[in-house]
């Protein structure tokens, strides 16, 4: 299948092979670089409380080598290419990814094939737990990513978007070997996954690689729960002798990656705290009563969240936030203005137009919504689609009062 762009000449390529695998690409014939991704669907999510933190070790663990590359002939060969590489996992999806100059997009999508069958071996296993274990430690120096983990688990209660995706120190120490290759067995099957191509490259070739590459890959059973996941609506606190600051995560109801009412929320989160210009950095920033404040819409599969986040001095935590709640409560009463709404439209778009300049960079955000909606839109496509969305699609979002909803989580000194 091919979707032809005439104006920008990028053309939308679709396979899907025999064992379930999808590969798309969006074909710049005047890019001189080529990116590449496999988008595994799968994350915290998908984990049970005894395996918590899999799905990020996993990641890690695709690096120590398979049955054709030690370690060091992975990370050699990255620098070989010259590849600007790395991996993610997160609470819905983990990908690895990898960009080089275009001539050289056969032998990255040779590593990147090999790599996503590891070999998972004892003794890597063991050493990368240690790495696994350092890296829960350091993130718990880290507040402003802590508050949010924490407000996750108690925001969404015994729904698995609550889960840590770094897991605990409990559920890593504990892990097995065999239960990670059963999860990989599960959820690393062929047609759970996308293999995702930008930039300028030969479909042909690829296709007939990537189909030699996986022809042993098997597809499994690999479903994802959608449980309700309405979150509560209370307000919690913890308090650590080591913090100086507060740092206060907020969530309310918003829309699903799925939804079309996305582009609202999306906009209409960036006038209330999308940076310069919005309602709360004039509220806060502006007057000096905080360091960050800011609030965003994250849409997940088959959910999503308005998500905020303020750091203040613990005196001013009151203030702050009577402050921060009422901003949300105007905005729910008297709606956003028609020029707030442009701003963030034109804001939005250049986001997006910056975000999709190169095969890098577009890989990300073409390869997750393909994921979650098995749809393709071009970067003028969405950005048109964005300058279409109405004040009065935000103004009708506003209507379900979302944040009446509001669930606060503070992390304090003690």
């Amino acid at each position: 299948m091919t979707v032809e762009n005439q104006k920008h000449t990028l053309s939308f390529h679709h396979r899907k092979l025999d064992n379930g695998l999808e590969i798309i690409g969006e074909h710049n014939p005047s890019a001189q670089t080529f990116a590449a991704g496999y988008f595994v669907k799968t994350g915290s999510r998908d984990e049970t409380s005894e395996i918590s933190g899999v799905s990020h070790f996993l990641e890690h663990m695709m690096f120590k080598g398979t049955e054709r590359r030690t370690a060091e002939d992975i990370n050699r060969e990255f620098d070989e290419l010259g590849a600007n590489y790395n991996a993610f996992t997160s609470e819905e999806q983990t990908v690895y990814y990898g960009a080089v100059i275009a001539d050289r997009s056969a032998a990255l999508l040779d590593l990147l094939s090999d790599m996503i069958r590891p070999a998972l071996r004892q003794e890597d296993f063991d050493m990368e737990k240690n790495v696994i274990l350092e890296e829960i430690a350091m993130y718990d120096d880290r507040p402003n990513f802590k508050v949010f983990d924490q407000a996750r688990e108690h925001y969404f209660s015994e729904h698995t978007l609550g889960n840590s995706v770094l897991g605990t120190v409990d559920s890593i120490t504990a892990l097995e070997r065999d239960q990670m290759m059963a999860y990989f067995e599960k959820r690393y099957a062929s047609n759970n996954m996308i293999l995702c191509v930008s930039g300028n490259y030969d479909w042909s070739a690829i296709q007939s690689q990537i189909e030699e590459a996986t022809k042993t890959w098997e597809a499994q059973e690999s479903e994802r729960f959608y449980p309700d996941s309405k979150g509560i609506v209370s307000q919690k606190s913890n308090s650590e002798e080591r913090l100086h600051r507060c740092h206060v995560a907020l969530y309310a109801p918003g829309v699903s990656a799925q939804a079309e009412e996305r582009y609202a929320a999306s906009i209409l989160a960036y006038c209330i705290g999308g940076g310069h210009g919005s309602r709360l950095h004039w509220a806060l920033i502006d007057k000096g009563l905080v360091d960050s404040a800011s609030l965003w819409h994250s849409a997940s599969d088959q959910h999503g969240d308005f998500s905020g986040y303020v750091s203040m001095e613990p005196a001013k935590y009151d203030e702050v936030m009577q402050v921060f709640r009422d901003c949300l409560m105007d905005v729910q009463d008297n709606g956003i203005t028609s020029e707030e709404w442009k701003r963030a439209q034109r804001k939005f778009a250049t986001g997006i137009t910056l975000g999709g300049e190169t095969p890098f960079s577009r890989l990300m955000s073409f390869g997750r919504s393909y994921q979650y909606g098995q749809e393709y839109m071009s970067v003028q496509q969405t950005v048109d689609r964005v300058k279409a969305t109405t004040l009065d699609e935000g103004l009708k979002l506003l209507e379900t009062r979302p944040f009446d909803s509001l669930f606060e989580y503070v992390l304090k000194p003690a």
